[in-house]
């Protein structure tokens, strides 16, 4: 053996990269387990699918029960899947704001490529296949489980259906995953490809309206017309929008200037509250900057149209449009409030003169802001576009803030600043879809089964609205002794 060759061992104590994605992967998802579940406690989390199959299993027979068809059940799931995997992708934000310190203290390992022996793509790669793994079995699986009851039942959705249900919400769930990462690295290319987002958006919707069977090409349509055609369309979707991901998206991409304005006092100026100046401005300076707002308000509204369109085919009647937009855009309350905190907490502003109240103070302040102003943008544009009587409108207008302003109260009173962690918690989720469903779904019934609405019970809907305001801003009043004494301890 020569001086220059490696000792016989060296090469077989070296690991492959098989051997080093393997490791990554594996230490991935026993870092998302151990972080929700020693967050919020194994019992709670661990009992978490278990409530999406009972949520499913109760919406499934309530639905058939009210002679809803089968396949719109179907239909729906696969939408909430989709939504989900677009909120998942939304890891391409974040991810670009962590490698820009923009948040801080805070790393992650799907971003280090800089520091572990392996290429951002391959990292980006492992992210996502360990995303799939992990909430296929944790959420998509429950709720393919959870139409199980209603198929012994005789309900029109065969047993044998299951396992191509949750194969096919799991490939939504992809789907929705790739087409984020790919809109976030275009978006981050310059204004023409931004552009061409919007185009591309805009055609798929221009053409879903003009009757082009667009669904066919997805995922859901596999599930509807099982097959080779089906499957090898579905396919090429899923791996054009990561392949676009991949040859797009690079959280290192920085824009050529790094220098900003004084902006903070000029904001300062208008918003007259620095917590809700920082706040705006983290939004503002962070990747997507406000547009992250408006996609998950636009998302929510494409979600409402869709409701409208069941219901309508359901019932024979048009719902109100009006109340029916009003009631569910109002939950960008929450999508809203979500972004205004995210990576954030109290305990980094209380080096400075500030107790907790003072930073609640700020985060309602910023919500009050931007969460009805929103909302309202994306209203005015489903009511123009489906068109309502002018009553109708006004109040429907008023539920919206209301229910914004009650969601927006409910979060900080069950999660404070945290949103998205106290989804994890089974007793906290309960607690919140119980405390929406309250209002939400007598609206909703009005909206879907009493159109056109009377005066009577437009007049009813309109005190309920700002009642539901005042609830959620009584809320946020109680939260801030909870909290302040929660963090001083």
């Amino acid at each position: 053996m020569s001086e220059t060759e490696p000792p016989a061992g060296d090469a077989a104590d070296t690991p492959t990269q098989w051997e080093r994605d393997e490791v990554v992967f594996r230490e991935m998802l026993r870092e998302e387990w151990r972080l929700h579940s020693e967050l919020l406690g194994g019992g709670r989390f661990g009992a978490f699918p278990l409530l999406i199959v009972a949520l499913v299993a109760g919406t499934v027979w309530l639905l058939d029960f009210s002679g809803t068809d089968p396949g719109a059940v179907v239909a729906g799931l696969h939408a909430l899947a989709f939504v989900f995997g677009l909120h998942t992708g939304s890891i391409g934000f974040v991810g670009r704001d962590a490698v820009a310190n923009v948040l801080g203290e805070t790393t992650l390992i799907v971003f280090s490529a800089r520091t572990l022996p392996l290429s951002q793509g391959r990292l980006l790669g492992i992210f996502v296949l360990k995303d799939v793994c992990y909430y296929a079995a944790l959420f998509l699986l429950p709720m393919a489980v959870g139409v199980a009851p209603a198929a012994l039942s005789g309900a029109g959705i065969g047993l044998a259906a299951i396992p191509l249900l949750w194969a096919t919400l799991t490939a939504t769930f992809v789907l929705g995953i790739g087409l984020t990462i790919a809109g976030v690295g275009l978006s981050a290319t310059g204004a023409p490809s931004r552009l061409l987002v919007v185009a591309l958006a805009g055609g798929v919707g221009a053409a879903w309206y003009a009757g082009v069977p667009v669904l066919a090409y997805t995922p859901y349509g596999l599930y509807l017309n099982p097959g080779v055609t089906s499957a090898g369309a579905a396919a090429v979707l899923i791996l054009g929008s990561y392949a676009v991901g991949a040859a797009t998206f690079d959280p290192q991409v920085q824009s050529a200037d790094r220098s900003v304005g004084p902006d903070f006092r000029r904001w300062l100026a208008r918003v007259d509250d620095p917590v809700a100046t920082k706040t705006l401005l983290d939004v503002h300076r962070s990747s997507g900057g406000f547009g992250k707002v408006l996609f998950s308000a636009a998302v929510l509204l494409g979600v409402t149209a869709g409701l409208v369109d069941l219901a309508a085919d359901i019932t024979g009647v048009a719902p109100s449009v009006g109340i029916s937009f009003g009631a569910v855009l109002g939950l960008t309350g929450f999508t809203t409030y979500n972004w205004l905190t995210t990576n954030d907490d109290v305990g980094s502003y209380l080096a400075q003169p500030l107790d907790a109240a003072s930073v609640f103070h700020g985060k309602l302040r910023a919500f009050l802001l931007l969460g009805p102003a929103v909302g309202l943008a994306f209203y005015a544009v489903g009511v123009l576009w489906r068109g309502t009587p002018p009553g109708e409108a006004v109040v429907g207008a008023v539920v919206l803030v209301g229910v914004a302003c009650y969601v927006f109260g409910l979060t900080i009173y069950l999660a404070g600043m945290s949103p998205n962690e106290f989804l994890f918690d089974t007793g906290l989720y309960a607690a919140f879809g119980a405390a929406i469903a309250v209002p939400l779904v007598p609206i909703l019934v009005v909206a879907f089964a009493f159109a056109p609405v009377s005066a009577g019970l437009l007049a009813a809907l309109g005190a309920g609205g700002v009642v539901l305001g005042g609830v959620g801003m009584g809320l946020y009043r109680r939260s801030l002794g909870k909290w302040d004494a929660h963090h001083r301890e």
